[in-house]
């Protein structure tokens, strides 16, 4: 316990002095940009890369048993094009968090790194460690500058700056489930398409299959659905029980207990608890509700689309008479929101030596086919091959797979569309989902809301525990009386602070639409 503590507190004033570092260097951060805007040029116009530089970049990730030989090739191009190599540094995923917050207080010179809604971009943004790329883009990433939509440049424009290059690939990750479809047609079922269908699933292979339909950990199952049913939405990330009442509403944020559709919510739970859809000890699973699914003592699992896509193929695979569905919940309310392009981007740090050459190798990786297909898929007829719709095999046929792995490293930062080429072992089903989503598709207007809780802290940590003691037992049903245990929860909220909470919140939403202009 006391190595723990120490941990601990070592973190922490680490973090401190990252923050103080960063609020000391934020006020001349205007000059520098404007140095380093005005690298020369030749007499053509064009970008002087005369003086051979090797620039230092970070992702976040793990490299690849392939990675050097990648990476060799790679800095032979760049060498060749633009009289440039990079050092490229991995974060690994055990430890990433730790190292990429100190990275920014180390004083290191960092010419480029991946960045991320996830790995606090917004608040780094805010701290003053990145720069303003705006006046930099249009010479050194011309193609980039031009292509990228709007409303991702939007996502990483903070109080005028250009802070990142985002990613171009609308990703879309909404909530749904996954389900047995062979089961629906051989018990008559009806189609799922609402929350009285999905009901209607559940108890019928209740009562014919004799399984616990959300076997394992149901909250994921529960919980989004609660979310998505109503169209609250978190705010800035995870905002626990204060919620924009509705995409169309942002202003009206509210802590979601107090609502009448809460209300409405635990009893319809309390009924789905006592038919048996999940076991009365599931808040303390720990057992996915997909693995029983597998096992044909479950009928429903909680996916976002990409994880529904993999799962489905996995079954497949390993589990060919299972027919395998998927409802998203994007259905309720008919809209699906992309992830940020900042949900994967590259930023560049203050302390770059040479943002203009990093930018130059940036506009390289995301728009030229070469570059793409070595760092995103690794080496041509080892690592992967591309059949003749475009589609990739990987590892490339002939290759051992005990050997020779798929490429993966993390390159969503550089990710885009166009360049894009789809597995050839994908669930035939994943093309049309997304197309779905780009035809209903709206901008993600809460996700940068960003949200440091300082000013409540005490309050937001004391909701917490109320939320996890109270909340999430009734929230799954698991109460004997519902209208006392939500009396009792409403009053635990209460004295835990809830409603500075929820005056916090609040005040930086308002702050943040009229910034943007939200309604």
């Amino acid at each position: 316990m006391k190595q723990r503590l120490t941990k601990i507190l070592s973190v922490f004033l680490m973090v401190s002095l990252l923050t103080g570092i960063l609020a000391a260097c934020g006020g001349g951060g205007s000059d520098e940009a404007a140095t380093k805007s005005e690298a020369p040029k030749t007499e053509s116009g064009k970008p002087d890369i005369s003086k051979k530089v090797e620039l230092n970049w970070y992702l976040v990730g793990d490299a690849h048993v392939d990675s050097p030989k990648v990476i060799e090739q790679w800095n032979q191009m760049l060498a060749k094009d633009l009289n440039t190599t990079v050092k490229l540094n991995f974060m690994t995923w055990n430890d990433w968090q730790t190292k990429y917050n100190l990275l920014f207080a180390s004083g290191e010179k960092i010419d480029m790194v991946f960045a991320s809604s996830w790995a606090d971009f917004f608040k780094l943004s805010k701290q003053g460690a990145f720069l303003d790329l705006k006046d930099l883009l249009p010479t050194y990433a011309p193609e980039t500058w031009k292509t990228v939509p709007e409303q991702d440049w939007k996502d990483v424009t903070i109080q005028g700056q250009i802070l990142a290059v985002p990613s171009t690939y609308p990703e879309y990750t909404p909530d749904g489930i996954v389900y047995r479809e062979d089961w629906r047609q051989e018990l008559n079922l009806p189609e799922i398409k609402d929350l009285g269908t999905l009901e209607q699933y559940l108890e019928g292979v209740k009562n014919a299959k004799k399984v616990t339909p959300i076997n394992g950990k149901a909250w994921n199952e529960v919980n989004t659905l609660f979310h998505t049913y109503y169209d609250f939405k978190n705010i800035g990330g995870d905002s626990g029980v204060i919620v924009a009442k509705s995409y169309d509403t942002p202003r009206d944020v509210v802590a979601y207990p107090f609502t009448d559709e809460f209300a409405e919510w635990a009893k319809r739970m309390k009924s789905w608890a006592d038919k048996g859809f999940w076991t009365s000890s599931t808040l303390a699973a720990q057992q996915e509700a997909g693995d029983f699914m597998k096992a044909g003592t479950g009928a429903a699992y909680w996916r976002n689309a990409p994880g529904a896509s993999g799962f489905i193929m996995d079954v497949k695979k390993n589990n060919p008479n299972i027919k395998i569905a998927y409802f998203p919940f994007t259905k309720f309310h008919n809209y699906a929101v992309p992830n940020l392009g900042i949900n994967n981007g590259m930023a560049i740090p203050k302390s770059a030596v040479n943002p203009e050459r990093s930018l130059m190798v940036l506009e390289k990786l995301r728009n030229d086919p070469a570059y793409y297909d070595l760092m995103t898929y690794g080496i041509k007829g080892r690592n992967y091959e591309f059949t003749e719709d475009g589609s990739i095999v990987s590892p490339a046929p002939g290759q051992d797979p005990a050997k020779v792995k798929g490429y993966g490293i993390a390159s969503w930062g550089w990710r885009n569309a166009k360049n894009e080429h789809p597995a050839k072992d994908r669930w035939e089903g994943e093309a049309k989902l997304i197309e779905e989503f780009k035809a209903i598709s709206k901008p993600d207007i809460f996700a940068p809301i960003l949200m440091d809780y300082q000013p409540v802290k005490s309050q937001l940590a004391a909701v917490n525990q109320v939320y996890q003691q109270y909340g999430q037992p009734l929230m799954m049903g698991l109460v004997p009386d519902v209208d006392a245990a939500l009396e009792n929860y409403r009053k635990k909220l209460k004295t835990a602070g809830v409603d500075a909470v929820l005056d916090y919140v609040t005040k930086q939403v308002a702050a943040y639409a009229d910034e943007k202009g939200l309604k």
